[in-house]
């Protein structure tokens, strides 16, 4: 023993070294035994569903997953295959996985999709935009759209997660917990943007779209890796050495806020007998008055508006979701123009944390539908949630509530729980 002490005293540095490799190792281990852990425990979970006995004469219930191998750097399919893959499978679902070969590639499938009772989408921000832009292009898509949709995040970036299930720290966790909530069934009713250019067909999102200096220096971010830490500061500081102030101008026309129908009841009254039908709509008939005496319908009354702005931001309610509002609009955000460097830098790098945060000293405006029309030559990119297209004239409608996503049960008991505070 005191050879062996000494020999470690004599090569002190190799010594450090080597307890320094058996401690990063045996917390590796000890991390994949955790992460083990939390697999099984969500597999024999989903095995309760799975024996679960159902009529003979009911089908299983068939989910069709869109997979995006490319997301998270390519390690997405990996992520899903030892992380949800299990936990569908054991549910009983009858699981069709659909992986995506190039981008694009999802909207195409979309619009030829047989019937299915569940869409599931793994990925991130990007996958959710093409599933849901093709689901909503399809000619019935006031059918489809009534299909729950599960999101498993494996993405950079998956802003819905945020609204959808807890915060976890533990990629695993994460990813099973998300699984899971599809098999529990919560939902909630998601807003969906629908944002038409002037010739292109409509493009859908569910975060927003975004249009401006911020938006121009956060995508070069990842250029400047080598920085590390500072790498965020770095690409807004070399972004203010271009023309300086940088002012976006347009102009604005919007309409308010709408009114919020109460919720359909799932299930719909059965159909009455077809003399009372017949008799409704007599009475109906005589009850209205003459065409000439009916009151003609107002215009619909648009605020118009020139703006000159840093970033321009147009965002949903899903982040912050409230299930018992009465009214549905969009948050149109319009920054001061009036912004040193200095704020710049700094404010930057909260947007890359929040990037439809609406900063003090901005213009905030709650609308339905708006339409932004662009100069002549305008130059640059919008990007739709964190997807990026060229800037143009567009018109951006408020779809309320036309999805409705799988939540973790948690999630939707503090909404409410929220609402009623």
């Amino acid at each position: 023993a005191v050879k062996v002490l000494t020999t470690l005293r004599n090569h002190w540095k190799k010594t450090t070294f080597g307890v320094c490799l058996l401690s990063w190792g045996g917390n590796w281990l000890y991390g994949k035994h955790c992460d083990n852990l939390l697999r099984r425990a969500a597999c024999q979970e989903a095995q309760a569903f799975g024996n679960q006995l159902i009529p003979s004469s009911m089908p299983l219930k068939k989910a069709t997953v869109f997979l995006n191998p490319a997301a998270c750097k390519g390690k997405a399919r990996n992520l899903f295959e030892k992380n949800a893959a299990p936990i569908l499978h054991l549910s009983g679902l009858d699981v069709t996985v659909v992986k995506t070969d190039y981008e694009g590639q999802a909207k195409k499938l979309l619009e030829l999709m047989e019937n299915t009772d569940l869409i599931i989408i793994a990925g991130g921000d990007g996958t959710v935009q093409e599933v849901i832009t093709g689901l909503l292009r399809r000619a019935d898509e006031a059918a489809f759209s009534k299909i729950p949709i599960g999101f498993i995040p494996l993405g950079k970036t998956c802003t819905l997660s945020h609204t959808l299930y807890p915060e976890s720290t533990n990629q695993v966790q994460h990813i099973t917990n998300a699984t899971l909530a599809i098999l529990k069934g919560e939902t909630v009713p998601l807003d969906v943007l629908q944002i038409k250019g002037e010739k292109e067909q409509p493009v859908f999102a569910v975060t927003g779209l975004r249009w401006g200096s911020y938006r121009d220096a956060g995508v070069k971010v990842s250029k400047y890796w080598y920085l590390g830490p500072l790498k965020t500061k770095a690409a807004h500081f070399f972004s203010t050495f271009k023309e300086w102030p940088q002012k976006h101008q347009a102009a604005l026309m919007y309409l308010g806020p709408t009114e919020r129908p109460p919720e359909e009841p799932e299930e719909k009254p059965s159909r009455p007998p077809l003399y009372v039908r017949l008799y409704r709509r007599l009475r109906l008939y005589w009850s209205s008055p003459p065409k000439e005496n009916r009151k003609e319908v107002t215009p619909e009354d648009w605020e118009e508006l020139t703006l000159s702005t840093i970033e321009l931001s147009i965002a949903t309610r899903n982040r912050q979701l409230d299930l018992t509002c009465t009214e549905d609009f969009m948050d149109i955000c319009i920054e001061a123009d009036t912004v040193n460097k200095g704020q710049f830098i700094s404010r930057g790098s909260q947007k890359m944390r929040d990037p439809h945060m609406c900063p003090e000293g901005s213009q905030c405006i709650q609308a339905s539908r708006c339409i932004l029309q662009l100069p002549e030559g305008t130059e640059g990119s919008f990007g739709i949630d964190n997807e990026e297209y060229e800037a143009m004239p567009v018109e951006v409608k408020l779809l309320p509530r036309k999805l409705r996503f799988f939540c973790d049960p948690r999630m939707r008991q503090q909404m409410l729980h929220a609402a009623v505070q």
